[in-house]
């Protein structure tokens, strides 16, 4: 169903089974995936490149222009992966080059009112709470949660299975399956609960990673030192090794250890 009512740019390519609403607007050079579902008022902008599956709630704007002073017009993209959800009012912002843009991944949850800025690469399944603030080249792992009111600002990571509790300002590099909360951000744990649930992760795993982090969060050694202790600590496992990836990539930079300690 494409109402007569909505606006798309004759340029536009629109899969199989694509539902748009009355006054949606679909920009030029855009491409639409099978089965995707766009509500009323959602305006899909030029260089989005839409997944199958996903909806689009009223209000949302994917791909709009990017909201930084280097971005001097041209083309530049938004990709957008299969079984997305992206509720009322989301704005989400294409990349400033034509060579990367901006990426999130499948069966990502974008809650009413969150904004991705430019170039930031969010992969599957990631949740974004209401009102969550995604600055511009953020990476987030997969599996990660970012509850309501969150602020990620620009060139900070975060790992994979990572929660971070409402409210939270991240200001740098969160390793993965953390639990951060506070502002200061504070480490406050190993998110168990969803490894478990939703991740299905032995407990023998979870208390690896509980071992990795006391190690890094709460023995008063540098993070230098942390990671040598895991080395020889812990045994290998895919866990430990993304942990200890991961911080190696940040150069050591994570957020929750004090200064003197870095």
């Amino acid at each position: 169903m494409i109402s007569d009512k909505a606006h798309i740019d004759p340029s536009a390519k629109i899969g199989d089974n694509v539902k748009i609403h009355p006054f949606a607007f679909i920009d030029k050079d855009v491409e639409i995936g099978d089965g995707c579902v766009i509500m009323p008022f959602a305006s899909i902008i030029r260089g989005t490149r839409m997944g199958k599956n996903c909806k689009v709630y009223q209000g949302a704007i994917v791909g709009a222009d990017p909201q930084d002073f280097r971005w001097n017009g041209g083309f530049t993209y938004c990709f957008i992966g299969d079984n997305v959800t992206i509720r009322e009012n989301v704005i989400i912002n294409r990349g400033i080059n034509p060579e990367n843009g901006t990426r999130i991944g499948n069966e990502c949850w974008l809650m009413a009112n969150s904004h991705v800025g430019h170039d930031s690469h969010i992969k599957g399944k990631v949740v974004l709470g209401n009102n969550v603030a995604v600055a511009g080249d953020v990476n987030i792992g997969e599996c990660t949660i970012l509850s309501s009111g969150v602020i990620v600002h620009e060139n900070s990571s975060i790992g994979d299975w990572v929660l971070v509790k409402g409210g939270c300002r991240i200001t740098g590099n969160v390793p993965p399956y953390c639990i951060m909360a506070h502002n200061p951000t504070t480490y406050f744990g190993v998110n168990a609960t969803i490894l478990r649930k939703a991740g299905g992760m032995a407990e023998e795993r979870i208390d690896d990673i509980a071992k990795c982090y006391r190690h890094v969060y709460q023995t008063g050694t540098s993070v230098f030192n942390a990671m040598r202790r895991i080395e020889a600590d812990v045994d290998p496992t895919p866990e430990r090794d993304n942990i200890l990836s991961f911080i190696n990539g940040c150069n050591l930079k994570i957020v929750a250890v004090p200064k003197d300690l870095e």
